[in-house]
């Protein structure tokens, strides 16, 4: 693979692009499992002659706890919305100058420039959106997915072939939902709620894990699973045809991933050479097509593939809420943090 020194020029569709100062030809990226397409990454590649080295993680708080140990080495990672806010109030991302001016920048849709979480655009600029529920096996499984009493709850035909993800942040805005009480609740007898829930779940779940998820399923060793829209997308163009997304009456738990630049990245000018390379509507359409997430590039359906456009585990039903995670404060969080603990005993 070849490494260059000198400054390159970015070939994104029919935009070339000086990068503005030297690239050492390196990119050190960090991103969660089975989400970064190796054609992607290829193609940025051979665009640019920087050489990419792919880290995975399994969660959000796995992301922010190797940020918080201090310098990683990493160019680019890849938080959900809440914890962009985390790690800016935290003072673990660098600002990248000059987003609003990338070339690329032009093809994000109007609503998701400058959100709530980098109002800005200072730190981040976008990766992928979906949501997280349950999936389940609709050949062994007698329920439809229309309540998160299922998820909650399981029947006893459902009892032990249960998996729930391995983090607190999407599992427990569930619990929320299906309470109907607040994300980021200050209210110990609404976390007391929440932790009888999980608790009781817990007698019927076989694992907490978040990794392998498709495997588990296809597998058969479980018929029901915390997940995410698009990678249930995945499970079913990999053969597992009956494998069904949950979208139940309380709602899902939104998330919106973006790409920032960890303090400490020693390659910033390829950092940005990636964030801009990505905001191209062919590039993010194969992201898309790979991940099986919807984007903030418009311009990429005229890239996706007919599977992807014809997706129906990602198609949220008008009447289904999505609710999106929170930043917590240090109150909340360690309500959290206490619900999780006693959960993992």
């Amino acid at each position: 693979m070849k490494k260059f020194a000198k400054t390159m020029m970015l070939a994104i569709g029919s935009v070339a692009v000086a990068a503005s100062a030297q690239a050492s030809g390196k990119l050190n990226l960090y991103n969660w499992t089975d989400y970064t397409p190796t054609e992607l990454i290829e193609k940025f590649e051979k665009e640019t002659g920087i050489e990419v080295t792919l880290d995975t993680y399994d969660s959000n708080e796995t992301l922010l706890a190797k940020l918080q140990s201090g310098a990683t080495g990493y160019d680019l990672v890849v938080p959900s919305q809440h914890f962009v806010d985390i790690m800016v109030k935290e003072g673990l991302l660098m600002k990248v100058d000059g987003i609003a001016d990338m070339p690329n920048y032009k093809y994000v849709d109007e609503r998701f420039r400058n959100p709530s979480w980098d109002p800005e655009q200072a730190y981040s600029t976008p990766y992928q959106m979906g949501s997280a529920s349950f999936a389940y096996r609709a050949n062994s499984y007698d329920g439809n997915g229309s309540s998160l009493k299922e998820f909650f709850e399981p029947n006893a035909a459902t009892c032990n072939k249960l998996a729930v993800f391995k983090s607190p942040d999407e599992v427990i805005n569930m619990a929320h939902l299906y309470l109907g009480s607040d994300f980021c609740s200050e209210d110990p007898k609404e976390m007391q709620a929440v932790l009888d829930v999980m608790m009781k779940q817990k007698e019927c779940v076989k694992v907490y894990s978040s990794e392998g998820i498709n495997d588990r399923l296809k597998s058969g060793d479980v018929v029901m699973h915390a997940h995410w829209d698009g990678f249930s997308q995945v499970g079913v163009w990999e053969g597992v045809d009956d494998l069904t997304y949950a979208y139940p009456k309380e709602g899902v738990v939104g998330w919106f991933d973006s790409l920032v630049v960890p303090n400490g990245a020693q390659n910033v000018e390829s950092a940005k050479a990636f964030m801009n390379f990505l905001m191209h509507p062919e590039n993010m359409a194969l992201l898309s097509n790979f991940a099986a997430y919807a984007n903030a590039i418009p311009e990429s359906v005229k890239y996706l593939s007919d599977d992807m456009k014809n997706a129906k585990n990602i198609q949220v039903p008008a009447d289904v809420p999505v609710k999106f995670g929170q930043a917590c404060n240090a109150k909340a969080q360690g309500l959290i943090d206490k619900v999780w603990t006693r959960v993992m005993q």
